[in-house]
């Protein structure tokens, strides 16, 4: 079994893999009792969205963490991949503007996946 941070790893490297844009990773530990860190990712397309997601859903099994959900395969504009102590979203450019959830759950420049963070 993978631990919190072992997962994190695994998942950006998943979107990395697949091409993932502007990957933001933020601990939400002390915000939310249901994740202790969400990771956010823009694809190109509604088929890149779910080729991203799939990766991640796909590396995640293969390492033992099946997902708990996999929710907006259909429309693929947004794409959550729940994975207990990582959530997944990967959407679209216009739809991560819209509903902006690193403004939601107060990015800092730290979040930033690559940054050092731990």
């Amino acid at each position: 079994m993978l631990d919190t941070k072992q997962l994190k790893t695994l998942v950006v490297d998943a979107i990395e893999e697949m091409k993932g844009n502007d990957i933001h990773v933020i601990d939400v530990s002390v915000k939310s009792s249901f994740t202790d860190n969400m990771v956010i990712a823009s694809g190109t397309s509604t088929r890149h969205v779910k080729s991203i997601s799939e990766n991640v859903a796909m590396k995640a099994k293969k390492a033992g963490m099946h997902p708990l959900g996999v929710e907006g395969e259909q429309m693929g504009d947004w794409v959550l991949v729940d994975l207990g102590d990582v959530v997944v979203h990967v959407m679209l450019p216009d739809v991560r503007d819209f509903y902006g959830l690193e403004k939601l759950w107060s990015v800092s420049p730290g979040d930033r996946a690559g940054s050092g963070e731990s």
